[in-house]
């Protein structure tokens, strides 16, 4: 096979030690290979990254799993004269070959070393910051989503059709009924006068509907429930602060993504989170699409380009959601 890279290193990251393989030219023809463990601590790490630097390597390999990754990609990221390669394990494993008779570590420096991997797509930092507080803000969303659900359900066991009259349960109204519920009050017409706006024209649902078996173990889980809902309202608001601060040096790809039918300018944030501003690293639109999900990965795909370069996104070479995702 091919050599391509002279001066390579893979390496197999666990929770608490890192197995490295280097691979450097020896005597004649000759490749020498040299492995050694290192502790995924910070101190452990820059004694890593000082050997390689001593070795004189120019493309360090790693596996995607978990986020065990990321600490040491960032830091070869920033050391000069070493390109940290974020490897796809699903294309690891697909390339032929009998891993179970080296380790890890070895088998990744032999693939880098003859081309046999392609690097995945890592979003540079600000993206990265920009990506943790979009994906925050969206889980905590469904998790405020999830509660209100509780809530409902919760209702429905005690017999009150409230959600039956409302639009918004966790409206202000709704959110005043049901506090006056967990205080202890339980008759329907004073409830029912805790109406605001149209809401005054459904008094006489309003009143049928707050008619059930509110019990006091009821009241507790609906403020239980109501603080989960104001604590995860608290939180999306941080974030949408955070986003709109960090966001600024993207507000003209903001405006222009939002021009597009459909986009509205919090997809706009998800969207430049994900794949950042820097087209060039997707050769195609379809690398794109892949990349993102959105199409399967094709041998077309595959085999448009044949030497990708380094950070280059080509399909089923996506870094994990789990990580910069």
């Amino acid at each position: 096979m091919d050599l391509l890279h002279e001066r390579c290193g893979g390496g197999d990251l666990g929770r608490r030690d890192c197995k490295v393989c280097i691979r450097v030219p020896g005597r004649g023809t000759r490749r020498h290979q040299e492995v050694r463990t290192f502790a995924t601590t910070t101190g452990g790490l820059l004694e890593l990254r000082d050997w390689l630097l001593a070795k004189q390597i120019t493309v360090f390999g790693m596996e995607a799993t978990g986020s065990y990754w990321k600490a040491l990609y960032y830091l070869l990221e920033a050391t000069e004269g070493i390109e940290p390669w974020l490897l796809n394990a699903q294309h690891m494993k697909a390339v032929p070959g009998r891993k179970t008779d080296v380790t890890d570590a070895q088998w990744i420096c032999r693939l880098v070393e003859h081309g046999l991997v392609r690097p995945s797509f890592v979003p540079p930092a600000k993206i990265r910051r920009l990506r943790d507080l979009t994906r925050y803000r969206t889980e905590t969303c469904q998790e405020r989503a999830r509660e209100i659900n509780r809530l409902a359900n919760l209702l429905e066991d005690a017999g009150i059709k409230l959600a039956s009259v409302v639009s918004d349960l966790n409206g202000v109204p709704s959110t005043a009924m049901l506090e006056a519920m967990a205080a202890g009050e339980r008759d329907p017409e004073v409830l029912a006068d805790m109406a605001r706006g149209a809401m005054r024209r459904k008094h006489d649902a309003l009143v049928e509907a707050l008619q059930g078996n509110f019990t006091d173990h009821h009241g507790f889980m609906v403020t239980v429930l109501l603080r989960a809902i104001h604590d995860a309202d608290a939180r999306v608001a941080l974030l949408e602060e955070e986003i709109e601060r960090q966001i600024a040096p993207f507000r003209r790809q903001v405006q222009l993504l939002i021009t597009i039918p459909g986009i509205s300018t919090m997809v706009a944030h998800v969207m430049i989170a994900e794949t950042g501003v820097d087209m060039s690293r997707f050769p195609t639109a379809g690398h794109l699409a892949a990349w993102a999900g959105l199409a399967q990965e094709t041998v077309s795909l595959r085999a448009s380009t044949n030497a990708p370069r380094p950070g280059t996104a080509t399909s089923g070479s996506r870094a994990p959601r789990a990580s910069p995702r």
